[in-house]
């Protein structure tokens, strides 16, 4: 199984969410065979969306030439398409969203009624894609954070998504903190090869991995300076 992990941290693989996104990717790589690539979004030249539909005219080429292109070539290559990053404004962050509006030469400007909406037709085949969100948050409490980053990545996957997001994801970063981010991990690399073996996300580990690893009252005066 092929993987290509998006990460959008300008800490590149020093980055919070990718200890999480790790321990994902090695429950997945304990259930099937997998080959990964982290591609680092703050190191690629992607040019900012134009809206001129070029790309839905003529076969899927974006007269932008920038490395945008042969993103879209290992995205179609690959199985699992996964988008790890921190919570910014309560949604991806911007050089992240901009690479998701970069592809839209993978469809055409045909439309077509899909259920109770309508989507374009695609003129590559991604059908075989599936996409997996891992979202950290530097915020003690995971309600009134995620929800709409949460809801943006099933409208804009409605087939295929699997999300995890994760509260006090700075603490992954503090090796003090070993003895309560350790399980955690544990707990996500578990949700990972659950995936790898279903291609779903269990829902009840997910709700688990989605709340705090230490008392919110306690995080918050440590990340405010408070104590410690």
């Amino acid at each position: 199984m092929k993987i290509l992990v998006l990460n959008r941290s300008p800490k590149r693989e020093r980055s919070d969410t990718l200890h999480i996104t790790r321990a994902f990717l090695a429950g997945m790589g304990e259930a099937v065979s997998t080959e990964t690539e982290i591609v680092h979004v703050i190191d690629e030249q992607i040019g900012f969306c134009r809206g001129c539909f070029a790309c839905k005219r003529n076969g899927g080429k974006c007269p932008q030439q920038d490395d945008m292109a042969g993103i879209l070539q290992k995205m179609l290559a690959s199985d699992v398409l996964l988008f790890s990053f921190p919570l910014y404004c309560y949604g991806m962050p911007g050089p992240l969203k901009n690479l998701v509006d970069r592809t839209m030469p993978l469809s055409a400007m045909t439309m077509r009624r899909v259920g109770d909406r309508y989507e374009h037709v695609g003129q590559a085949d991604y059908e075989h894609l599936k996409y997996v969100m891992i979202c950290g948050c530097g915020f003690p409490n995971a309600k009134h954070n995620f929800e709409p980053m949460t809801l943006a990545f099933h409208q804009m996957f409605p087939r295929n998504a699997a999300i995890l997001t994760v509260p006090e994801s700075p603490m992954f970063n503090v090796p003090q903190a070993a003895g309560v981010t350790g399980p955690r991990l544990e707990m996500v690399r578990r949700a990972g090869r659950a995936y790898g073996e279903t291609g779903e996300m269990p829902p009840v580990l997910a709700a688990q991995i989605n709340t705090p690893m230490i008392p919110e009252e306690i995080y918050a005066r440590m990340a405010s300076g408070e104590e410690g």
